[in-house]
């Protein structure tokens, strides 16, 4: 029989300094017992000068902190700008605002500690006067985030974080808590944005019903990342991204349904994430009417053209031309499972396993849960057609 749990307490502090470009980051524990060995993997050009007495040691990119008592506190800087190819910016701060992955802020963390030890946690953002800070989290009326990470023994914060004179536009759709948040004096669409979603989420969440409850959406401008980038209950978007674009697919569609599966591929399966993504898109606009028939066909065609630039979908990254073909071999998927079932099942029912289960998806996995939905072989699946070196 299992023993009851015991809680020990975890808080996390990070104090915004946009004068040096850094957070002051602070994690203590505490309760009557600590777990007896954490292990942060660091990024060692982000996160300096760590602090924590005998406790801590550093281990190349590992710091050892073997807490002792009943609290204990280890500190450290964390440099927020981090630039992308490009020459664009995935994390910034500036004299008005900042906006960062906290799971960046926070490194990984890897713990030992007794079977029944579990913790709860709290994240303080302490910023300059006059700003505010919103995260996918709920606020206590301290203005304290409180994290939830059902089914982790450790909690860490997650996803993105926006800090500063900001404004917003909230809406409860379909059961889900939705913040659009940007700087303020940008020509960002809030509203836009939320009305765009009050049609098209509502149908996503048929697909993926274990969508999160809280969603926060980040956009600014230039010298942010133009394009889209998501994180757990959260996206970042460049607030120049049309909410759908020439091609009828919408990057913002795209992220969210990132947000929804929260899957990842191995070293030949990104195109399965990266395509799921485009794909539903895609079908989303179609299903609720945001593009006819034909226009969803003529998508599909121009994705095939672009697609066949790059016949090897079997890549470690999935981009481009690859997303495009990507793309086009799911809706042929998607047919397969319909016509051999009888329209009894579709790559719906693919996805929502898929996004219930979560983490890293294969190609055989992939396949197999294809053809279990299927009742048949699906020649699409196959190793020497994804390679483009035969037709199905």
């Amino acid at each position: 029989m299992a023993a009851d749990p015991e809680y020990y307490d975890v808080y996390y502090k990070a104090r915004l300094n946009p004068e040096k470009g850094v957070a002051h980051v602070s994690i203590t524990l505490q309760g009557q017992e600590l777990p007896s060995e954490l292990t942060l993997r660091l990024n060692t050009k982000r996160h300096l000068n760590l602090e924590g007495g005998k406790e801590l040691k550093i281990d190349g990119d590992d710091a050892v902190w073997r807490p002792k008592g009943k609290r204990s506190t280890i500190h450290y800087d964390f440099v927020i700008d981090e630039k992308k190819s490009q020459g664009r910016y995935d994390s910034r701060i500036t004299d008005k605002w900042a906006i960062f992955r906290s799971d960046k802020l926070i490194p990984p963390v890897s713990v030992r500690a007794a079977s029944n030890l579990q913790s709860r946690a709290t994240l303080e953002i302490e910023a300059p006067e006059k700003w505010n800070a919103l995260a996918p989290y709920v606020k206590d009326e301290d203005g304290v985030f409180q994290l939830k990470d059902p089914g982790r023994r450790f909690i860490r914060p997650k996803g993105w974080m926006i800090a500063g004179r900001i404004g917003s536009r909230q809406d409860i759709i379909d059961g889900t808590d939705v913040v659009i948040a940007a700087p303020l004096g940008k020509n960002v669409r809030r509203q836009d944005t939320l009305a765009f979603l009050s049609w098209t989420l509502p149908e996503l969440k048929k697909v993926f019903p274990e969508f999160p409850q809280k969603l926060l959406i980040v956009m600014a401008g230039d010298p942010m990342w133009r394009g889209g980038l998501s994180g757990t209950r959260s996206l970042f978007m460049h607030a120049d991204r049309p909410l759908i674009s020439g091609n009828r697919t919408s990057s913002l569609l795209h992220e969210l349904v990132h947000v929804a599966t929260g899957i990842r591929g191995d070293k030949e399966s990104d195109w399965i994430v990266e395509g799921i993504a485009e794909y539903y898109s895609l079908e989303t606009l179609r299903r609720t009417g945001g593009i006819s028939e034909r226009r969803y066909q003529e998508a599909l065609e121009d994705l095939a053209d672009w697609g066949a630039e790059s016949p090897n979908l079997l890549v470690k990254r999935s981009a481009g031309p690859v997303t495009a073909r990507a793309t086009v071999v799911l809706h042929e998927v998607d047919k397969a499972i319909q016509k051999s079932s009888e329209g009894k099942s579709s790559l719906d029912d693919v996805v929502k396993i898929l996004a219930s289960e979560r983490g890293e998806i294969t190609l055989d996995k992939f396949r197999a849960l294809a053809e279990k939905a299927a009742g048949a072989p699906l020649p699409q699946l196959e190793r020497t057609f994804l390679t483009g070196k035969k037709k199905p």
